[in-house]
C-alpha cells in the first residue's frame, strides 16, 4: 500500500461504487423495495462483505503466504460475482445510462488496481505465512470507513433479499378475469408503473396487446407475447382494436414546475391522445371503449369536501392539465366509443410512485407526515387499479369520470403512521411546508401540501369490491407484510348484467 497510485485508485474505485450504491441502487432503482431482485441483492450483499475484508486487509496488514494467497482468492472471487451481477442485472432489469457508464468505469478501474496489486501480491505467497499489522495514517482511516459502510450496505442488501422474494406481485391474470373472451388492447404508458401490470394481467389473461412506447427499450421487462409499437401512425386501417387504454404521459411529479416541464407535461398528454383519436379515424373498424388517465387533481387541491364524479373542475395546473386531457380523450373517441375518463388518486405499490419513493427514507426511520399532516389522501393499491380498469373495459355501463380510489381515504399523517406500522419504524420527523415550497414551488402546493377527498361513488354504485380498502391492508401487503384481507371474488362486480 506504499504505492500512491493504488491508493488512488483504491480511492477511485471507493468513491463510484458508493455513488453507484447510493445513487442508482438506492434512490433511483430502489432496488431493495423492487420485487424480483433478490438474487441481485445477494450478490451486492456478498460482494460488499468481500470489499470489507479486502479494504481492512490492504489497509492494516501486510498478508504473506496463506494470508496473501486468501486475499488473491478473495480478489478472485470477488470478479466471479462481478461477472455474475452484470448477467443478472441484464436479464431482469433494464440499466439506465447512468448506471452503465458507472459500471464500465468501475470495471476499468478495478483491472488497473488488480494489475497494479497482484505482482506483489504473488511475490508474498512465497513468503512464510504471516499477517504483519502496518497501517498508513489517513489511508487506512479511510478504508476502514468504506469497509464499516460496505458492510452495513452487504448485510442490509442480504436482509432485503429475504423480504424481497416476500414482495412479489403474485399472478397477473386474475386481475384481469373479468374481461371475458380474447381483447385485442392498445395500451399507451405501458411501460410505467401501472401500465407494465396491466399488460401482464392482459397478456396473462390470453388477450392481444399491443403497448405504445418511445424506446422499445423501456419494454423489456414487459410480459409476453406483446407486440411493441413506436408510432401509432406505422399502424394500418385493418389493425385490430377492441379497447385502447391510454396512460401515456410525463410524470407531473417529476420536478419543479418550470414553463419548459409544464410544455412537457401537457403535450406529452395531448400528442399522445390526439395521435390515438387519428389513428381511429383510420381504422376500419373503431375500438368499442376508451379508458383515458386523468387524476384526481382535476377538483383542484382544497379537501374540504367530499368529492364524487360529479364535482366540477378545481383550480390549480394540475386541474387544468386534467380537464384538457379528458377533453381531448374524448374529442379522440367520437360518438362509436365509448369514453371513461380515469381519475385516479394515489397509487401504491412497493417498485414506483410516491410509496416507491417514500420506502426508503421511513425504512430508515427518517419519515414522517409531510407539513401538517392533515391534508387528505385519496389512494389506491395498484392491483385494485389494474381491476377496476379491467372493470371499467367490461362494464358498457360505466361512462365517463371515474373516480380510481379507495373508499377509505385517510390524513397525510394517518399515511405515514400507516407505513411506519408495516415497516415497524417510527414515522415522526416532519418535512417541512417551506421548504417544499422552496424546493419545488407550485407543485409543492397542489401535489403534496393539499389533498382531495375524492370517493369511488362510481365504483361502488356497480358493486366493485375493493381488494385493499383500508390503508394497512393495502401498505402491509405492499411491504411484504399482509394483514388478514378478505379474498374478494374474481369477478370484480356483483351484478351478473356484467358480459360473460
Amino acid at each position: 500500500m506504499n504505492n500512491a497510485f493504488v491508493v488512488a485508485l483504491l480511492l477511485i474505485q471507493i468513491a463510484m461504487g458508493g455513488f453507484d450504491t447510493l445513487y442508482h441502487h438506492e434512490l433511483t432503482q430502489r432496488l431493495p423495495w423492487k420485487p424480483g431482485q433478490a438474487t441481485e441483492l445477494r450478490l451486492h450483499g456478498a460482494r460488499n462483505l468481500i470489499y470489507a475484508l479486502i479494504f481492512l486487509a490492504l489497509g492494516w496488514t501486510e498478508p504473506r503466504g496463506a494470508a496473501a494467497m486468501a486475499l488473491i482468492a478473495a480478489l478472485a472471487v470477488e470478479t466471479g460475482i462481478t461477472l455474475w451481477d452484470f448477467v443478472e442485472e441484464d436479464r431482469v432489469r433494464a440499466l439506465p445510462a447512468s448506471e452503465r457508464v458507472t459500471h464500465t468505469l468501475l470495471t476499468l478501474n478495478y483491472g488497473a488496481l488488480l494489475a497494479l496489486l497482484m505482482p506483489a501480491l504473488v511475490s508474498r505467497t512465497l513468503l512464510p505465512t504471516a499477517i504483519l499489522i502496518e497501517g498508513h495514517g489517513l489511508v487506512s482511516i479511510l478504508l476502514t470507513a468504506a469497509a464499516a459502510g460496505v458492510l452495513i450496505s452487504g448485510v442490509r442488501d442480504l436482509f432485503a433479499a429475504v423480504r424481497n422474494e416476500r414482495l412479489g406481485d403474485g399472478p397477473a391474470a386474475e386481475l384481469a378475469s373479468a374481461l371475458p373472451g380474447r381483447r385485442a388492447v392498445l395500451v399507451t404508458g405501458g411501460t410505467g408503473f401501472v401500465g407494465t401490470r396491466l399488460v401482464a394481467a392482459l397478456v396473462e389473461a390470453g388477450h392481444e396487446v399491443t403497448v405504445l412506447t418511445r424506446d422499445p427499450r423501456y419494454a423489456l421487462g414487459l410480459a409476453t407475447p406483446v407486440r411493441i409499437v413506436t408510432d401509432l401512425a406505422a399502424l394500418p386501417a385493418d389493425f385490430a382494436c377492441d379497447v385502447a387504454i391510454n396512460l401515456a404521459g410525463e410524470p407531473i411529479a417529476a420536478g419543479r414546475w418550470t414553463a419548459g416541464r409544464r410544455w412537457k407535461i401537457i403535450e406529452s398528454r395531448l400528442g399522445v391522445t390526439q395521435a390515438l383519436g387519428a389513428l381511429f379515424d383510420r381504422l376500419d373498424r373503431r375500438p368499442a371503449v376508451l379508458v383515458s388517465g386523468s387524476a384526481i387533481g382535476f377538483y383542484g387541491f382544497e379537501d374540504a369536501e367530499t368529492l364524487d364524479e360529479n364535482v366540477a373542475q378545481g383550480r390549480g395546473f394540475a386541474a387544468d392539465v386534467c380537464a384538457a386531457w379528458e377533453a381531448a380523450a374524448i374529442r379522440a373517441a367520437h360518438p362509436e366509443t365509448r369514453v371513461v375518463l380515469l381519475r385516479t388518486g394515489l397509487v401504491l405499490g412497493s417498485s414506483g410512485g410516491m410509496l416507491g419513493g417514500l420506502l426508503p427514507m421511513f425504512e430508515l426511520g427518517m419519515g414522517g407526515p409531510i407539513g401538517d399532516g392533515r391534508q387528505m389522501m385519496s389512494w389506491i393499491h395498484r392491483d385494485d387499479l389494474v381491476r377496476m380498469i379491467v372493470a371499467a373495459v367490461a362494464d358498457p355501463e360505466i361512462e365517463g369520470p371515474f373516480n380510481a380510489v379507495a373508499p377509505n381515504p385517510v390524513s397525510n399523517r394517518a399515511f405515514a403512521r400507516a407505513i411506519g406500522r408495516a415497516l415497524r419504524r417510527p414515522a415522526i420527523l416532519p418535512l417541512p411546508a417551506p421548504a417544499l415550497r422552496f424546493l419545488l414551488g407550485d407543485l409543492a402546493d397542489e401535489l403534496m401540501l393539499g389533498g382531495q377527498k375524492a370517493l369511488p361513488v362510481k365504483a361502488v354504485f356497480h358493486g366493485f369490491r375493493f381488494r385493499y380498502p383500508r390503508i394497512d391492508d393495502a401498505i402491509g401487503a405492499i411491504v411484504g407484510r399482509p394483514a388478514n384481507v378478505p379474498q374478494v371474488a374474481q369477478r370484480p362486480f356483483r351484478e351478473a348484467r356484467l358480459l360473460h
